[in-house]
């Protein structure tokens, strides 16, 4: 049994017991997240597809820790103009388990 989800503006194919890096969420430590944005649910091998989404599934996702990613580098050039631009990021992650999925 599998589902597919969406959250922080990107979806992910989710299994029970999967761990996973989704864009960070407002829960602490420890705490169950809910996620009622289900698109799909495959179970038994019978895919049930929402119109957006699927009536009463949800997705119960436990937080395991909060982090940021390795740096990466922004860097604005312009040739013979003498113009650079040098910027970096570091995007916030939480790292999920999902607990259960009930559809």
């Amino acid at each position: 049994m599998y589902a597919i989800i969406e959250t922080g503006g990107k979806q992910y194919r989710v299994q029970e017991g999967d761990t996973l890096y989704v864009e960070k969420l407002p829960a602490g430590f420890d705490e169950t997240v809910e996620i009622n944005k289900v698109l799909a649910v495959v179970k038994d091998g019978e895919l049930k597809a929402g119109s957006p989404l699927v009536e009463g599934a949800r997705v119960l996702l436990k937080v395991v820790r909060h982090g940021r990613g390795k740096k990466i580098i922004v860097f604005k050039y312009k040739a013979k103009k003498n113009y650079r631009r040098k910027q970096g990021h570091r995007q916030a992650f939480t790292q999920v388990t999902v607990e259960k999925i009930e559809a």
